[in-house]
């Protein structure tokens, strides 16, 4: 690869990134898709989420799976790797944000956003598949049942997924594009979405915009990380751009130096904002101040609850099945793993809130002592996943932190403003606490909540946000970068405001919309 000239790199196969490569390969550019982690083909995921290497990506103990999990002082991180990025390990579904969205953040002014975006808003549904969820099981009765009880059960409703149902097991010739596509196979609805479709149902983005991108000659470059962009000629990127590579797999680190005229950032927040911290200090000096800055999630907590009578298979379905819109700020969603997916069982302590770390522990120590039955019951639960489920609550209101640079060349998180992301959602713990006594259940939380008052997130959104100047963004309103010619930022990144709802449609539809503006090659 060192002696090939690209048009674009595109560092990252993310919902952004995949738009990217299909877009630019149809319009006559030479692409490459640059992806730190694995290729993996429907059998090469975890049967269950026990089998640690092929599930968490964790370099250090040898293990390259789908999911990565990022504690910082301030929120706790669970984000995607692998050629399809977040598409992987994500729940499927893809909601519409509300209007609030598209009128608030750093670039709201820069555009009437919901109309402008609305046909980039469908063309990433069509292009995703995104169809509604046509079975309900037992995780989505029991929400039903709860949203009756708080008088909401007109807010309840299936969710809109990537998913081809067609006929279950059932394997057909390509159902979206017109046969151009790869062969699909219809959901069985095993609950195992999450831990990476095994069947073939899932959209993901290998079998959507990364296929037919290759189909129009894009290249993809997997377990490669990005390490340095910088300027070939003119600082300001004119001449185009050296990109430097090392091995994200293997214990020698061989590195390679590419040349593209451009570049797009795609590697989800956590990549992005780390490489362009890192770059601002040397490589790429003009990058705006606002690097890092703006960092939010949608002001999630998780919560699990296990049905203690184990009366009910909870692992039916798909990820999320149904959601309900708990109130007008906030919504909440059941999440599932397949069955024997246990693991995150060994994360989860007695869910407790309180001002400090003491007052929890002793908390905990209380229930525990309080209590004995219900954990004898608890810890006799044989299948976590069929008895379980995990209640992804969200919020429209907005909280943010700082992404830093740390001593050792990582991230740190920093609280610059009044608000910041919370543990203890005050709805959240109500609706937990009725669902708990509505279903005979023991309500549990990820460990660090309880310990460090630390909340979790699946969706951290911003740090290269859009403005009208470097003075209030990374990039402008076509997702070019302030300061440098043909670099854009097409992920979650991005994203400017809090959307309330999985992001993932919302990242697509604005890449949708970078990439048209970009004109054909000549």
């Amino acid at each position: 690869m060192e002696n090939t000239q690209f048009d674009y790199v595109i560092i990252g196969s993310g919902f952004g990134g995949s738009v990217s490569a299909l877009r630019l390969a149809e319009k006559g550019y030479k692409v490459l898709v640059v992806e730190k982690g694995k290729w993996y083909r429907a059998g090469d995921f975890a049967r269950t989420n026990w089998q640690f290497a092929k599930w968490l990506w964790l370099p250090a103990f040898r293990w390259f799976g789908i999911m990565k999990i990022t504690i910082f002082r301030h929120v706790g991180v669970i984000s995607g790797t692998g050629v399809g990025g977040g598409s992987l390990v994500y729940a499927n579904t893809l909601p519409m944000p509300k209007p609030a969205f598209f009128q608030s953040g750093s670039w709201a002014k820069l555009a009437d956003w919901q109309q402008e975006l609305q046909p980039f808003y469908q063309k990433a549904v069509a292009m995703l598949g995104a169809t509604k969820n046509p079975r309900l099981f037992d995780g989505e009765q029991a929400l039903q049942n709860l949203a009756r009880e708080i008088g909401q059960e007109h807010a309840f409703d299936a969710t809109r997924v990537a998913v081809y149902f067609g006929e279950p097991d059932q394997t057909v010739d390509d159902p979206f594009f017109g046969g151009k596509g790869p062969e699909r196979t219809g959901c069985n609805f095993c609950g195992a979405c999450m831990t990476g479709c095994r069947h073939n149902a899932k959209n993901t983005l290998d079998k959507n915009y990364l296929y037919l991108a290759q189909q129009h000659g894009a290249q993809i470059l997997a377990e490669q990380e990005v390490v340095d962009v910088r300027p070939a000629g003119a600082p300001d990127g004119a001449d185009g751009y050296e990109i430097e590579l090392r091995s994200a797999t293997r214990f020698f680190k061989k590195r390679q130096v590419l040349r593209a005229r451009g570049v797009i950032f795609s590697g989800g927040v956590l990549g992005t904002v780390k490489l362009l911290l890192k770059l601002r200090r040397r490589s790429l000096p003009r990058l705006s101040d606002m690097v890092g800055r703006e960092v939010r999630t949608n002001n999630e907590s998780l919560i699990a609850v296990t049905q203690l009578d184990q009366s009910a298979d909870w692992s039916k379905g798909i990820a999320i099945g149904a959601i309900v819109q708990t109130d007008e700020h906030s919504h909440l969603e059941l999440c599932r793993y397949g069955a024997g997916s246990g693991a995150w069982r060994l994360t989860f302590l007695p869910f407790v809130e309180g001002r400090n770390m003491l007052v929890r522990m002793l908390k905990m120590a209380g229930d525990v002592l309080l209590h004995p039955v219900t954990y004898w019951r608890y810890f006799r639960v044989k299948d976590w996943a069929k008895s379980s489920t995990v209640m992804l609550f969200m919020q429209t209101l907005d909280s943010t932190v700082t992404f830093q640079r740390s001593f050792w060349g990582g991230l740190r998180t920093q609280i610059v403003g009044a608000e910041k992301p919370t543990a203890f959602i005050p709805r959240a713990i109500e609706l937990a606490r009725r669902f708990e006594k509505l279903v005979g259940g023991k309500a549990m939380a990820f460990g660090l909540t309880p310990l460090a008052g630390i909340p979790g997130t699946a969706h951290i959104l911003g740090g290269a946000v859009m403005g009208d100047s470097p003075e209030t963004g990374v990039i402008d309103r076509d997702n070019h970068v302030f300061g440098y010619q043909n670099m854009l930022v097409c992920d979650g990144a991005m994203i400017s405001a809090n959307p309330g709802v999985n992001p993932a449609l919302s990242i697509t539809a604005i890449a949708e919309r970078a990439m048209h503006n970009i004109p054909p090659k000549a």
